[in-house]
């Protein structure tokens, strides 16, 4: 079978894992200090922040800029259901926004606009398949009405333009992300109040971790905030190492990978939308398709898969989702639910080569019922 993604991990990894081991020293250490700072360069900010998940980094971020009670913040309804969650966890209101369209998958500013009222505090912009917002229209509205902009760049490492936003974006390495450490995420701030804020509360709000008593010969801390057990651990900072040094190579395969696929699609599979142009920016984190309103997609996923061929969706609507839909019932979002209805996401990792795509493309045909066109793919 062809997953839709696959983490490449091997002897590199083993190895570091099995070091970890050796040192006698698993929890929250060196290597994740070693983590952060090579994080942070390949963004172009002074530091980064390890946390154990995307969504634990989402929290912290919305934790530290005062959102709470009362609040509302601006999100898409067109992501994984963590990042309206991160709003609950807070106390807050999330306003779930639509998107652009879908050709354009990515929440729309003249929504916002519309949905913005006083107790608007923040948005979370996410960069939807690794396909970066537009940085400088966002700015903007967050500026003109004084907005906490934070970006949920799960889809997106790598990209030196993420994290430039506004005061933080929020990051994931979880299996199925562009490089992994199994569960893991972090945290990029512009802002070194904010940081040494989150950085506090990842860790009960503590004012030393184990590591630095160790250093210091001293027992003794505080506990000066409320805080959350997020840390990340050593095995995990030590694979993320490794993987990091591979992300920008990987990255490039799934772009050229991706502009094969929308050649091919384009020649063979006409009446299949793919969404974004080929040349804006992106991390390439999924390669998402949208089907043809006529074609009955269970039957496309049905018949890929016996063709060898895994596919999924990206991703049902968070505003429908049975809790979501009984919290907020009655929330249009006529775009977001078009494109849901109709995307499928097909396979893109660094493991394929380009006879998996025209696997893919030629398996895609088939079950549109073009036979015709696919003789020179198969």
């Amino acid at each position: 079978m062809l997953l839709v993604s696959e983490p490449v991990l091997g002897a590199d990894e083993r190895a570091a894992l099995a070091a970890v081991i050796d040192s006698g020293w698993v929890t929250m250490g060196d290597r994740v200090h070693e983590f952060e700072q090579v994080f942070a360069r390949m963004h172009g900010a002074d530091e980064s922040i390890a946390v154990g998940s995307c969504t634990a980094a989402l929290h912290l971020i919305l934790h530290a800029l005062g959102i709470g009670p009362g609040d509302e913040v601006l999100v898409p309804s067109l992501t994984f259901v963590a990042t309206a969650n991160a709003v609950l966890y807070v106390g807050a209101r999330p306003v779930f926004v639509d998107v652009d369209s879908t050709a354009v998958p990515l929440m729309s500013l003249d929504d916002a606009k519309a949905k913005c009222t006083s107790r608007t505090k923040a948005v979370i912009l996410v960069h939807f398949a690794g396909y970066l917002a537009d940085r400088e229209d966002w700015q903007a509205f967050a500026r003109s009405k004084d907005l906490h902009l934070v970006e949920d760049a799960a889809h997106a490492p790598g990209l030196p333009a993420v994290g430039t936003f506004g005061e933080a974006a929020a990051f994931s390495f979880y299996g199925n992300k562009n490089m992994t450490t199994a569960e893991g995420g972090a945290i990029i701030t512009r802002s070194r109040a904010l940081s040494d804020m989150i950085r506090r509360a990842r860790s009960h709000g503590m004012t030393s971790n184990t590591r630095q008593r160790l250093a210091s010969r001293s027992p003794d801390y505080d506990v000066t905030m409320l805080g959350f057990n997020y840390r990340m651990d050593e095995l995990r900072a030590a694979v993320g190492l490794v993987q990091l040094r591979k992300l920008p190579g990987w990255n490039d395969t799934r772009r050229h990978l991706s502009h094969y696929y929308r050649r091919l699609i384009l020649e063979f599979c006409p009446s299949v939308m793919v969404p974004f142009d080929a040349s804006w920016l992106s991390a390439h984190h999924i390669f998402p398709i949208v089907v043809p309103k006529a074609a009955d997609r269970q039957s496309l996923i049905d018949q890929l898969r016996e063709a060898g061929v895994q596919t999924t969706v990206h991703y049902p609507p968070v505003h429908r989702l049975t809790f979501y839909s009984d919290l907020y019932p009655s929330t249009p979002l006529p775009n977001t639910e078009d494109f849901a209805q109709r995307e499928l996401t097909l396979p893109l990792h660094p493991g394929m080569t380009p006879a998996d795509v025209e696997h893919v493309v030629h398996s895609l045909a088939v079950a549109l019922g073009a036979p015709l066109l696919t003789s020179a793919v198969a």
